[in-house]
């Protein structure tokens, strides 16, 4: 195949059309210049063509490091049996864990792609759903040299496999007005503290950590991680009267009835006949609508913390599952708290490893043994704020309904 030379794909090229940037354009830039996105081009045309995937697994890694590479070897062979797409034969994964936050500036950047061209396909994600840079298509020979010049730079490589993987945490307070916590503080702290188990994977199945500095969670942990901490406050939403009465100005009574107080899930919020606020702390859930909508009149309360939940995944074994509400509020001002967090994380690790089946998440596991059993476990008092459904809760004595529903009867027979 000469240098200019493409591969015809006309499915792949269908997806360049519409109005949003493809990933398909992007490749075809790279493939340009290079061989490796060029024949990566072709087996993907193939497998659309197909419906099959012909990616297969394999042993690839770096010295002193049980995971962190994923390892693609084709299985599509031409007619003598040889790669039909050579250049993209091998196609493995380096997981690199990114900053922070995802705080980068250009210079860094810059420098991870000059490191990719020469070792890689060029083709780089940022991020994959774990939080990790992804340096997409490297050979089993060039992996190793691109983790010694990626680590030069102080970047480490993240989880694969069965181990605890790298975290995520929102852009949090250095963006967000919304922040209720030290989001990059709390996201190192319980990453290093489980570098072992992230590098050298020993699990019956993945961990995950996620950090979002508020309810909005922009980092979707609470659905898709197994350990969820989420920013929250415990006092009353702040209130600046005067601009709310601004913002009935600027977009009218009815708008703010209609976008704002209707919509508050608990009714919590009333529109009053001077155009201030009325909010009942009490029924807030903390959804955050109401903020969101009004920014500069409304915003979280002063007295921070952060909520923290167990067990929420994509689907599996039952499906997708939410996290359970494990600690409804702790406060992250000392050490001591950081300690806490720490020792609570090291304690649900553990009893997951001991505990879980193969290839089962934390959430599978409590959904088998019974959250009681969990909490027991793992040291953790129960706490009425874990019950998603008090109709059907286990911690509410039924053995007295009886007697509670003859006395109910017996005054209402002597009412009439």
């Amino acid at each position: 195949m000469s240098k200019k030379e493409m591969h015809k794909t006309p499915m792949l090229d269908q997806l360049e059309g519409g109005p949003w940037p493809s990933f398909v354009t992007g490749i075809k830039r790279l493939a340009e210049q290079n061989d490796m996105a060029r024949d990566l081009l072709g087996q993907l045309e193939t497998s659309y063509e197909t419906r099959t995937g012909y990616w297969k697994g394999g042993t690839v890694g770096v010295r002193g490091y049980g995971g962190g590479i994923i390892p693609r070897f084709t299985e599509l062979k031409d007619g003598n049996g040889k790669p039909k797409f050579p250049a993209a034969a091998e196609f493995h994964t380096l997981r690199v864990q990114p900053p922070a936050g995802m705080h980068y500036d250009t210079a860094t950047l810059r420098k991870m792609c000059d490191i990719w061209e020469k070792h890689g396909s060029g083709l780089i994600a940022f991020h994959g759903q774990s939080g990790d840079i992804m340096f997409q298509g490297a050979t089993s020979e060039k992996v190793q040299a691109a983790f010694d010049e990626l680590n030069d730079m102080g970047y480490d490589l993240g989880g694969a496999g069965p181990a605890v993987r790298t975290g995520m945490s929102c852009v949090g307070a250095a963006r967000c007005e919304h922040s209720c916590a030290n989001e990059q503080k709390l996201h190192r702290s319980l990453v290093n503290n489980f570098m072992d188990e992230m590098h050298r994977p020993s699990l019956p199945y993945k961990f995950k950590f996620k950090v979002s500095g508020c309810p909005n969670d922009c980092m979707n942990s609470i659905h898709r991680s197994d350990f969820a901490v989420i920013g929250t406050w415990r006092d009353d939403i702040r209130v600046d009267q005067q601009e709310v009465q601004t913002f009935v100005k600027q977009k009218s009574r009815k708008y703010v009835i209609d976008n704002v107080v209707s919509r508050c899930p608990t009714n919590a919020l009333s529109l009053n006949d001077d155009d201030t606020l009325a909010i009942d702390n009490r029924n807030c859930v903390r959804c955050m609508h109401c903020i969101n909508v009004m920014t500069k009149a409304l915003s979280p309360g002063v007295d921070k913390g952060v909520s923290i939940l167990i067990g929420g995944k994509r689907t599996l074994k039952i499906g997708d599952t939410m996290g359970t509400v494990i600690v409804p509020f702790m406060k992250m001002d000392t050490d001591e708290d950081y300690e806490k967090i720490q020792d609570l994380a090291r304690r649900i690790v553990d009893f997951f490893a001991d505990n879980a089946l193969e290839h089962e998440r934390t959430g599978e596991m409590i959904e088998r043994i019974g959250l009681v059993n969990f909490l027991e476990g793992v040291g953790v008092d129960v706490d009425p704020n874990m019950i998603s459904s008090p109709r059907q809760s286990s911690y509410v004595r039924m053995d007295t309904w009886a007697e509670e529903a003859d006395k109910w009867n017996e005054r209402k027979a002597n009412a009439g």
